[in-house]
C-alpha cells in the first residue's frame, strides 16, 4: 500500500465494485482520497484528537512509519499477524508483501 497508494486505492475501489471513472481519475479524485486517508491527515483530524474517545484516541496513533511495528510487537506476534493477513487475502487478487521484501 505504501509503495504505490494510488494504484492500490484504484484496485481496492475496483474490487469493491466502485471503480473510478476516467473523469474522476483525470480530476485527481484518487490522489485526493490517498491524501485524505494518509496517516498524517487522519492523525491531525480534530475528531481523532478530541472525538468520542477523548484525547486518548490520539495517543493510539503510532509514528506511521514502516518498521515501527518492531517497537510495539515481538517478531512472533508479527509472524502471526502476517499469516492472518495472508490467509484473509487468499483468493482476493491482492498480494501481501512484508515490509522490506522486494514483492
Amino acid at each position: 500500500m505504501l509503495r504505490d497508494p494510488v494504484s492500490n486505492v484504484k484496485k481496492l475501489a475496483e474490487f469493491m465494485g466502485c471503480a473510478f471513472s476516467s473523469e474522476e481519475e483525470a480530476a485527481g479524485v484518487v490522489q485526493t482520497i490517498v491524501e485524505l486517508c494518509s496517516f498524517r491527515s487522519l492523525k491531525n483530524m480534530e475528531v481523532n484528537k478530541s472525538g468520542s474517545q477523548g484525547p486518548a484516541a490520539h495517543e493510539s496513533f503510532r509514528k506511521g512509519v514502516v518498521g515501527d511495528w518492531s517497537n510495539h510487537m515481538t517478531p512472533t506476534m508479527a509472524e502471526r499477524l502476517d499469516k492472518i493477513v495472508e490467509d484473509a487475502l487468499q483468493g482476493s487478487g491482492f498480494s501481501f508483501a512484508v515490509a522490506g521484501s522486494s514483492s
